[in-house]
């Protein structure tokens, strides 16, 4: 209920944000998504700790790259990552009343299914970093419903990386999967949440035959902090 009502109130403010070009399509969305999700997030008993900005240098743009274990993930490392940024989307989730209009904005969208669309959401990338905008990516591609901290990673983010030489900054949430249980509907449990970015690795220099290293490279970063903090 209260994310509905704070939802209906944001709807013609992000409407009016919808007509206008990008980047300030999106910069002004994530300003109002912030603010909403500021009050929004501790009114649910689910606030947002965040560890690490200071690895973002003013001017620099980055490739995010995050694990993924709710569908609380995109509504918090939207706002949360500092600057303007977008996401990749499933095509499906523009077809959502409200929230497609948000997808929209916030996200490049993408058919999986579909080459071409795949082709052409990779240009909308790196369009988006050249544009000045951070891209936020979740390698393990879908939800990670294993007991283990991380699923395998795909490709995308590392080619798109090096493919714009721009670094990776690794980020890790805690504890968005004990607020939406997977297989649990109408179900949320409040708890603290914390997005951790570490240091971002360079690719300067590096080309398409190094994506395998810098894909385990960025994995082992990622899996040995989760493991230091106890999944905390």
């Amino acid at each position: 209920m209260i994310f509905v009502i704070t939802l209906l109130l944001m709807v013609i403010p992000i409407w009016i944000t919808s007509l206008l070009p990008d980047p300030r399509k999106t910069r002004y969305f994530l300003a109002l998504a912030r603010g909403w999700m500021a009050v929004y997030m501790p009114l649910i008993f689910c606030p947002v700790y965040r560890h690490g900005k200071e690895h973002f240098k003013k001017g620099q743009v980055y490739v995010v790259v995050c694990n993924h274990n709710s569908l609380m993930d995109v509504p918090v490392t939207t706002p949360w990552t500092p600057g303007v940024n977008k996401t990749l989307a499933k095509y499906e989730m523009g077809r959502i009343p409200l929230f497609g209009m948000m997808y929209k904005i916030g996200g490049i969208m993408v058919n999986r299914k579909d080459e071409a669309s795949r082709r052409e959401s990779f240009e909308h990338m790196h369009r988006a970093l050249e544009m000045g905008m951070h891209m936020i990516l979740f390698p393990e591609g879908t939800r990670n419903r294993t007991g283990y901290p991380l699923k395998s990673f795909y490709d995308g983010a590392f080619l798109l990386a090096i493919d714009a030489q721009v670094p990776v900054i690794p980020a890790l949430l805690f504890n968005t999967r004990k607020i939406l249980v997977p297989g649990k509907f109408f179900f949320a449990l409040p708890h603290r949440i914390d997005y951790h970015f570490l240091p971002p690795v360079e690719t300067k220099g590096l080309n398409r035959d190094d994506v395998r290293m810098l894909k385990e490279k960025v994995f082992m970063m990622m899996w040995e902090y989760y493991q230091q903090h106890g999944g905390k």
